[in-house]
Order: C-alpha cells, then structure tokens, then sequence
C-alpha cells in the first residue's frame, strides 16, 4: 500500500490525501452506530461512531481482512457542528478501534440517515494483498 503524499503540500492529518494499493478489494456497506442485532446502545456521535467502526472491523474480519487493509472510508454525518465537537472522542475511538492507520477519507454532512436514531454512518473499501 502506497500513500499518496504530492510534495510540497500540508501532510493531511488523521487521513492521506490517496492510497494505491492491489489485491482483493472488499467493500463494506454503510455501518451506522448499532449492534449486529441493530440495536442501539447510545445516542452520541461519538459512541456510535466507535459502534459503527467495529461493526467495519467485524465485516472486514469475515473478509479476511485488517483495519490496516483499509484505503478508503466515507463519514456521512447528519449534524457538522457535533460530529467536529467530537473530535477528540472519535478520534480517541478512532484509534482504539482502527489503530494509526489514516486511509483516504472523505466526511459529509447530509440531511439525514435512513435510520432515524442514527448520527453517523460510515462506508469503507479495503484491499487485502496477494
């Protein structure tokens, strides 16, 4: 897996600019803040966005796949304002969940999620070598 970083820019911080990588590609639909029984266990950004990332962890696994697999992820938020708030807690849960691996990433704010409890929902491409 290559990092794409253009000389001369601003290193990103807690994504990469772009990742080239090949293998086997997996692609994880979008996972919201609820359990395999989907359920949710709170109402928070933060605690369903730490949710939300294992529930990735767990489909990679299925996969055959690691969190450092990963070179894409997409956040769609429905409130900017609180997913920024959160920051240092997502990205506290960010680590514990993913560890210190920063892949391209996008974030998105949008009118709402299918599910009405939902405050996050994030998808995912991983490609596994070889």
């Amino acid at each position: 897996m290559d990092f794409l970083q253009p000389p001369g820019w601003v290193r990103p911080r807690g994504y990469s600019n772009g990742v080239a990588a090949k293998g086997r590609t997996i692609c994880v639909g979008g996972m919201i803040g609820w359990d395999g029984q989907e359920q949710f266990h709170c109402d928070d950004i933060a605690g369903q966005t730490r949710q939300a990332l294992q529930n990735i962890v767990e489909v990679l696994a299925e996969g055959g796949a690691k969190p450092e697999h990963i070179v894409r992820m997409t956040w769609y938020v429905i409130d900017k304002k609180e997913y920024v708030a959160a920051y240092k807690e997502i990205g506290a849960a960010y680590r514990d969940v993913i560890g210190k691996h920063f892949p391209a990433m996008a974030a998105v704010q949008v009118a709402g999620l299918i599910e009405d409890r939902a405050r996050v929902e994030i998808e995912v491409t991983a490609i596994v070598p070889e």
